[in-house]
């Protein structure tokens, strides 16, 4: 099998994505519970060696760990399954792409989770004993420009505005730059606080990718981690919303619903196609129709071309053992199966901001998922 390409333009095709469908209805109610949604919800904690056993008295017990990015959905999505099948427990720890990727080489938690795929010397580390390292997709996300500057609503940033606001040449909310792009907006003369990820990150992955092909002078490179030319950095999803929500004149990256569950303000980023487009599931979605996947399941749009396509845009996933004790592997495949074909699962998905994945790729993920082995 041909492993995933550190080139991010170099797809290899094994079905075709023809659409990626937000309905008006369906934006609708996302819309109108975004207020019922929890704000980074708290992970639970790893037990020992969750990956060779389960819980006692009859319980199941699983446990998941990595990407911040899509926590508050797969929190929902465990407790909701919960109601399905009460012997169930999953618990899932937000601590970055980078640390569950390593917690689930090392066989400390039953999946784990990254919105950055896994790249081929990763791969490499996997167990041997627990067969084929199994990456597949969850859901689609996207990551905004979140920022604190009372009296200025309706941001507005284009590619060489907020290339010069990460690379630190911006350093003012006077800067010329950002009055050129808001006309008529009262911009202070307030310091720019730039904030970043301070642990491995698969949002920064993401983020960083973008500004590579977005960013003709861009020189720090993409990954995971990178040396920031400016900022601050903070810990997870959590700890850059909580510095941006603190710091005023602070601005940075984080993943939709972080923003929107905080009630941050976000600005409206230029795409290649020279569109403003305000951050929306709607938009973000424009960004993977008709999108290949390659044999890991790995769709890449760092700059989407789409007239009104949000261009930072990406899929989520979770890696899983390619065998299990029982009934591990059963639970694990019914697990991420439901949270794909339910309708309360695909609900909780579109209600707090994420991307439904379409009906041609979970049926791919379906049968990868039925590789798994019990022994």
């Amino acid at each position: 099998m041909e492993l995933q390409r550190e080139d991010d333009e170099i797809m290899v095709p094994l079905v075709k994505v023809s659409r990626w469908i937000l309905s008006t209805s369906a934006i609708a109610l996302a819309t109108g519970l975004a207020s019922c949604a929890p704000s980074a919800p708290p992970s639970a904690p790893i037990g020992s060696s969750p990956a060779t056993g389960g819980g006692g008295s009859g319980t199941i017990s699983i446990s998941g760990a990595g990407a911040s990015a899509p926590n508050s959905l797969y929190q929902r999505w465990f407790a909701e399954y919960r109601t399905v099948k009460p012997n169930v427990q999953v618990s899932y720890q937000s601590i970055g792409s980078g640390a569950g990727i390593n917690q689930f080489l090392a066989e400390t938690v039953d999946f784990g989770a990254t919105d950055d795929p896994v790249k081929d010397a990763d791969r490499a580390k996997a167990p041997a004993a627990r067969g084929t390292m199994i990456q597949v997709p969850t859901t689609g996300l996207f990551v905004v420009f979140a920022y604190n500057l009372e009296g200025v609503k309706d941001l507005k940033l284009s590619r060489a505005t907020y290339c010069g606001i990460a690379d630190g040449s911006i350093k003012t909310w006077n800067d010329p730059k950002i009055a050129k792009d808001n006309a008529g907006a009262k911009l202070p003369s307030t310091p720019i606080t730039f904030v970043f990820r301070s642990d491995g990150s698969g949002t920064t992955a993401i983020f960083t990718k973008h500004l590579a092909k977005a960013c003709p002078g861009w020189k720090p490179g993409s990954g995971k981690s990178i040396e920031w030319p400016t900022g601050q950095g903070a810990k997870g999803n959590e700890g850059v919303t909580a510095q941006i929500k603190q710091a005023p004149g602070a601005i940075g990256y984080v993943e939709f619903t972080y923003a929107r569950e905080n009630q941050l303000d976000m600005a409206s980023l230029q795409n290649k196609a020279g569109d403003f487009v305000t951050p929306t599931p709607e938009a973000a979605a424009k960004s993977l129709e008709g999108e290949k996947p390659n044999e890991q399941f790995v769709i890449s749009v760092p700059d989407p071309a789409g007239k009104g396509a949000y261009p930072i845009v990406s899929l989520t996933y979770v890696l899983l053992y390619g065998n299990y004790p029982a009934p591990k592997g059963s639970t694990l495949k019914d697990l991420f199966t439901w949270a794909q074909k339910d309708s309360k699962a695909k609900a909780a998905t579109t209600e707090l901001g994420f991307i439904p994945l379409p009906d041609s790729l979970v049926s791919d993920i379906v049968t990868k998922l039925e590789a798994i082995e019990e022994k």
